[in-house]
């Protein structure tokens, strides 16, 4: 009985089933994955795919990922042994809201169970297929308050599928039945504003980052457990989980970002009324496509306090910190057991891989800590790949893989003072989180879809 369920737990293992594979850790137990390749070297297999950051899942050797067209959300399904297109399904937007130039209708990962494949799009709700394609349930969701788009991604954990919508205003936290789509509890998340992060698991726990606190919350009903004060600019990417603590990175700053609003008034406010219009502020190179992200009522002005408060975003206790996952109540920010502030990652998810944590982060800095510790134990770059990093990184095979949004995708050695194998041009753009299944290395460009391996 215990051989079988070894057998049964490695096998649910080599499925990559939502944003970074098992519980979000990047990692899979993966063998022969090829250090170089490129869109004409070990190439298993490519399929043409439209456009969508979210990334791939793989359950039961099949590949999951959405996409859009148009007024049309996407959800498709391809064999991961050959690529072939297995099924395409189609659903209209509710909604359709302009968003910050970063985001797209279908940035949020989908996440897969024995049951079925579950797909959040941002203008829709939320939509459930069995793994042959037919449709489950679909449950929608009110118009979303998010300048910069939403792109947390759904976890199925429990029975339930698990979505984190924090956004401008209305922040909350939702759980579905994952058979009928019902819901099972939601929780409102008052003060917290727009964030990316996608939540784990612990035991009997949902660990939650938001942009001003990590919470333990009960996974079955949502209560609250614990809470960490941790400031940043806009949660993003997982938390990971290392001996029975989690390791959240919170990039954050330590003055504002932005002036002061009497100075701007002075200098853009022509009509002197106080507040500030888009019109007003066309020439300021620095924040002016920011503007929508700052006008939270979207009356087309923005006064003081909305000034104040875009200002003061990110200001605070911030930094990549290791939290225990024991606690009870508010905790300290003294209950840290350690703390680092340089080269923090905004977008993408840290790792822990063999005993080490990583960061990346843009320019192509990378480093490598002792997560026990947090002691420092290497920081570089990959010369190569200096560019910006929406993609998070994955390990497997003793090496990590970390994809910038130019396609290029550095593979290291891993350990503590990792090496570059090699530096990869996938010659599209990337913005998706690679999938690991078996020895094949899932990556999505902006058109297409791989296999890469170093053998059929």
């Amino acid at each position: 009985m215990r051989f079988l369920l070894l057998v049964a737990a490695a096998l649910a293992g080599a499925d990559w089933p939502r944003f970074r594979g098992p519980n979000g850790a990047g990692i899979a137990p993966a063998e022969n994955l090829p250090a170089e390749f490129s869109p004409s070297r070990n190439v298993l297999w490519k399929a043409a795919v439209p456009f969508g950051r979210s990334s791939p899942i793989v359950f039961n050797q099949r590949i999951f990922l959405t996409a859009s067209e148009g007024n049309k959300l996407l959800t498709l399904a391809f064999d991961a042994r050959s690529g072939k297109p297995l099924w395409r399904r189609e659903i209209a937007k509710s909604s359709s809201k302009e968003i910050y130039k970063a985001n797209d209708p279908a940035s949020p990962t989908p996440t897969a169970d024995e049951n079925g494949v579950y797909a959040f799009f941002p203008d829709f709700g939320v939509i459930a297929f069995s793994h042959a394609g037919r449709e489950l349930w679909r449950h929608p969701l009110p118009e979303f308050h998010n300048f910069y788009g939403m792109s947390s991604s759904p976890v199925a954990a429990a029975g339930q599928v698990i979505l984190q919508c924090d956004q401008s205003r209305g922040s909350y936290l939702l759980s579905l039945d994952t058979k009928t789509g019902k819901q099972r509890w939601r929780r409102d998340r008052p003060g917290y504003q727009e964030g990316w992060s996608t939540p784990v698991v612990y035991q009997d726990q949902l660990v939650v980052f938001g942009t001003h606190r990590v919470d333990g919350l009960h996974l079955s009903t949502g209560e609250p457990r614990w809470s960490f004060p941790l400031i940043s600019n806009g949660s993003t990417g997982s938390p990971v989980i290392h001996n029975g603590t989690v390791i959240v990175t919170a990039a954050g700053m330590d003055q504002p970002w932005l002036p002061s609003f009497a100075s701007v008034r002075e200098k853009v406010d022509s009509d002197k009324n106080g507040l500030l219009t888009k019109a007003e502020a066309k020439d300021e190179k620095d924040w002016f496509e920011f503007f929508g992200g700052f006008d939270l009522n979207t009356d087309g002005n923005v006064d003081e306090k909305e000034w104040d408060m875009a200002r003061s975003f990110g200001v605070g206790d911030y930094g990549a910190v290791a939290i225990p996952l024991d606690g009870n109540g508010a905790l300290d920010r003294s209950a840290a057991k350690w703390r680092v502030k340089r080269s923090l990652p905004y977008v993408p998810a840290p790792l822990l891989y063999e005993g080490v944590f990583y960061m990346t982060r843009d320019g192509g800095i990378i480093s490598s800590i002792d997560p026990g510790t947090g002691e420092i134990l290497k920081q570089g770059r990959t010369d190569k790949a200096k560019g910006q990093y929406l993609a998070s990184p994955v390990a497997a095979d003793g090496k990590l893989f970390i994809a910038s949004e130019e396609g290029i995708l550095t593979v290291l050695k891993a350990g503590a003072q990792w090496e570059i194998l090699s530096v990869n041009n996938l010659e599209d753009e990337c913005f998706a989180t690679p999938a690991i299944n078996g020895s094949q290395l899932i990556v999505r460009t902006r058109g297409s879809l791989y296999a890469f391996g170093t053998s059929r």
